[in-house]
């Protein structure tokens, strides 16, 4: 986003008290991260990345008190030589004139706010993770159960909203339908939340258009949620082949970020509402340590092996009721 953009968003939450170098605002701020000019003003310029907000404080305007006129004025024209984007003056310091003088040569803007170093760099960076986080959209449900995220997927059509309404009348809450805009945010999380026109509305097939915090109050809904679990509806003729155990995971990409996925059938008459509930309450199960179907095969192997016998997965689990029938388990 360019300078001019940002400090004109009243969302930073920040007080501009002066800006010289106008001509520049135009420039981008391209990471999310700021940069102390420190050592940069000795002309020790390794590692400044210029398309990043440099914050100067009380430690480097004394710095800059402490030279020559002269000095002083070279040594912040060889720090704007660089291109920086933007420098930001914190604690309502007053600036020198000669970085004044250099910042309107350069064209490269120069904000003086009045808070404090430490308050300025907390707002600065979690508005840029917001502005700057890597964003898509996708087509699906999002619904909070047991403060699980999960994200419903399938075909236009296949239920996704009607489990998404039934969860609700279970006690959970809607995040998001049809359309959640997903964003990225550090260490590895994806996030979702409704499109504005569409928060806490639900198109349901045959009623239409539903306004859930309005039927269901407002701890019905929720705008925003971390996707936790990625539950894929498919038609029956359209399941894929499946482990029948769960030992095996499997993972869907969104964003970089690999989260767990799930793939139910849709098949007349099966409680689809339950079965997520139950997916969230295996999330909550595996977060505490608890993996059902390992432990429930590392039990059989264990089993097997005080009597002596060896089976493959075909025999054990393609012919359960063999099994069983025999005593082995």
């Amino acid at each position: 986003m360019s300078v001019r953009d940002m400090f004109a968003d009243q969302r930073l939450g920040l007080t501009v008290e002066g800006m010289v170098g106008r001509a520049g605002d135009g420039a981008l701020v391209l990471h999310n991260r700021v940069q102390r000019v420190g050592l940069a003003l000795a002309g020790h310029f390794h590692g400044v990345v210029a398309s990043r907000v440099q914050v100067c404080g009380e430690t480097e305007i004394s710095f800059l008190k402490t030279l020559a006129p002269a000095a002083r004025s070279s040594a912040i024209s060889a720090f704007l030589s660089l291109n920086v984007c933007v420098v930001v003056v914190t604690g309502g310091l007053p600036l020198p004139v000669e970085m004044e003088d250099a910042a309107e040569r350069a064209g490269r803007v120069v904000v003086r706010l009045s808070e404090r170093t430490g308050q300025v760099i907390q707002a600065i960076e979690g508005y840029l993770d917001e502005r700057l986080a890597p964003r898509t959209q996708l087509h699906g449900v999002l619904v909070d159960v047991f403060g699980v995220g999960m994200l419903l997927l399938g075909k236009s059509g296949i239920g996704k909203s009607e489990c998404a309404l039934d969860l609700v009348l279970r006690g959970h809450r809607l995040v998001a339908d049809d359309v959640v805009m997903c964003d990225y945010r550090l260490p590895g999380n994806v996030f979702g939340a409704p499109a504005d026109l569409l928060r806490h509305h639900i198109e349901v097939r045959g009623l239409g258009i539903l306004n859930i915090k309005t039927l269901f109050g407002v701890t019905a809904v929720r705008d925003r949620k971390r996707i936790d679990v990625v539950v894929c509806l498919c038609s029956a003729t359209d399941e894929p082949e499946q482990e029948r155990l769960g030992v095996d995971d499997r993972y869907y990409d969104l964003l970089d970020v690999k989260i767990r996925e799930i793939v139910l059938p849709v098949r007349p008459g099966r409680d689809m509402a339950a079965i997520v509930e139950i997916a969230a309450r295996d999330e909550l199960s595996r977060r505490a340590g608890h993996h059902s179907a390992k432990e429930f095969y590392d039990t059989i192997e264990r089993r097997l092996r005080r009597e002596g016998d060896t089976y493959d997965d075909e025999s054990i689990f393609g012919s359960r009721a063999d099994v069983f029938r025999e005593g082995k388990l």
